[in-house]
C-alpha cells in the first residue's frame, strides 16, 4: 500500500525535482550536529551527516567488528526502535524532502525509517517531553541503496531538531534532510551581509558542470578543508569554453562587492572569472531574463581570497548572480556582499 505524503524518487530526477530548491539542512559542514542516540555500537551517529559519499573499507575490522562509514546500532534490540537526534545546521527550516542512504550495508541495513521534527526555542534542549511532528511516516528501507522521499505536502511547520529512526535497530550510511533555510537578518537594513550564504538562504540553483565538485558547496560557511568541499568542472579541451554557475540570493538586495575564493586549488583554479546579476522572480533564470555585467573578467591565483569592490550596474536591487569561470577549474567559496532590500 502506497505511503500517503511522500513520493519515492529516482536519483536521476533528484537534481531537477530537489536539487535546484533545498539544501541539506543537517549536513555537518553547514553546522549539523548530533546531539544524541540510542545506540551506536558498531558505528558512530555523527558519520550520518558527513557531506561525503560513503565508502567502503572491505576486510577491514576494527574492536567491535566490520568497519563500516554510517551509523550502526548493536543486534536484537529490546525496544521498538533505534534513533538519533539531530540539530539542523541553521536556525531553522523547512523541509521538503529527505533521503536515507544505506550504501554497503546489507543484510544488516534498517528495515525501516521515520522521521520527525520539532522546534526548539534558543536556549532550550531537547527532553524527553519534546513534541515531535511526523515527517517521513514509518517506511520500508532496502539494502546498500539511496532511498530519496519528496514530500507532496510538506509540514507547514518550521524545525530546529531532527530524530530520525530505524525499527527495530542495523545500519544506515548517510542521512539528508532537503530543505529551505528560515534566515533570521538584521533589521536594519543598511546592515551589510553575506546575501549567497545558505544562512541567508542562498540556493546554487543551476550550473554548467560539476564533475569534481559540487556547486552547493560554494555557498558553505568558512573556508573548507581540501578540494573536495569546493566547485570544480571537468578540464575542458574546446576553444572557448567556460562554465557557470547561478546563485539565488537569500533576499533580493544591492550588491556592494564580491569575494571568489581558490582556496585549495592550487593547479587547478580558473584563469579568470566574471560575474553578472539579473532580477527575476523565477527559482531558476529563464532565458529571456535579462544579465548586467557587475564584474568584468578579472584574473585569479591560486589558494587564496580575491575581493572585487569596483563593481558596475550595482545601483539596483538583484535576486540572482552567474559567476563565470574561464574556462574550467576550481572555487572554493563565493560571497556576495550587500544589502537588502524590502518591497
Amino acid at each position: 500500500m502506497a505511503v500517503p505524503n511522500i513520493k519515492r524518487i529516482d536519483v536521476t530526477e533528484f537534481d531537477h525535482i530537489l536539487g535546484q530548491n533545498t539544501v541539506d539542512l543537517v549536513c555537518e559542514s553547514l553546522g549539523g550536529s548530533v546531539i544524541a542516540c540510542s545506540d551506536e555500537f558498531f558505528a558512530a551517529a555523527k558519520n550520518l551527516i558527513n557531506a561525503k559519499p560513503p565508502i567502503r573499507k572491505e576486510g577491514h575490522f576494527v574492536e567491535t567488528g566490520a568497519w563500516y562509514d554510517g551509523w550502526e546500532t548493536r543486534r536484537h534490540n529490546p525496544k521498538p526502535s533505534d534513533w538519533v537526534v539531530i540539530k539542523l545546521g541553521v536556525p531553522s527550516g523547512h523541509v521538503l524532502g529527505c533521503e536515507i542512504d544505506t550504501a554497503f550495508f546489507s543484510g544488516n541495513h534498517a528495515p525501516e525509517v521515520s522521521v520527525e521534527g520539532t522546534f526548539v526555542a534558543e536556549g532550550n534542549t531537547v527532553t524527553a517531553q519534546t513534541e515531535w511532528i511526523p515527517i517521513l511516516p514509518r517506511i520500508a528501507c532496502g539494502p546498500s541503496q539511496r532511498h530519496i522521499f519528496q514530500l507532496l505536502t510538506p509540514p507547514s511547520e518550521s524545525f530546529t531538531h531532527v530524530r530520525l529512526q530505524q525499527y527495530p535497530d542495523g545500519g544506515i550510511a548517510r542521512f539528508r534532510l532537503y530543505g529551505t533555510v528560515i534566515p533570521v537578518f538584521p533589521v536594519d537594513l543598511e546592515a551589510r551581509i553575506d546575501l549567497a550564504h545558505m544562512y541567508s538562504g542562498g540556493l546554487a540553483v543551476q550550473c554548467s558542470d560539476q564533475h569534481f565538485g559540487r556547486r552547493d558547496n560554494l555557498l558553505l560557511p568558512g573556508r573548507g578543508v581540501d578540494m573536495g568541499d569546493g566547485w570544480e568542472t571537468a578540464r575542458s579541451r574546446v576553444p572557448g569554453h567556460t562554465d557557470w554557475v547561478i546563485v539565488k540570493l537569500g533576499a533580493e538586495g544591492y550588491i556592494d562587492d564580491i569575494l571568489v575564493d581558490t582556496n585549495h586549488f592550487k593547479g587547478n583554479y580558473p584563469k579568470e572569472v566574471y560575474l553578472e546579476a539579473t532580477n527575476t522572480s523565477e527559482q531558476v533564470p529563464s532565458a529571456s531574463c535579462v544579465w548586467n555585467l557587475i564584474l568584468p573578467a578579472h584574473k585569479l591565483g591560486p589558494h587564496m581570497e580575491h575581493t572585487f569592490a569596483q563593481l558596475q550596474n550595482n545601483n539596483i536591487p538583484y535576486t540572482h548572480v552567474r559567476m563565470t569561470i574561464v574556462p574550467d577549474g576550481g572555487v572554493k567559496r563565493l560571497r556576495v556582499y550587500g544589502r537588502r532590500v524590502i518591497r
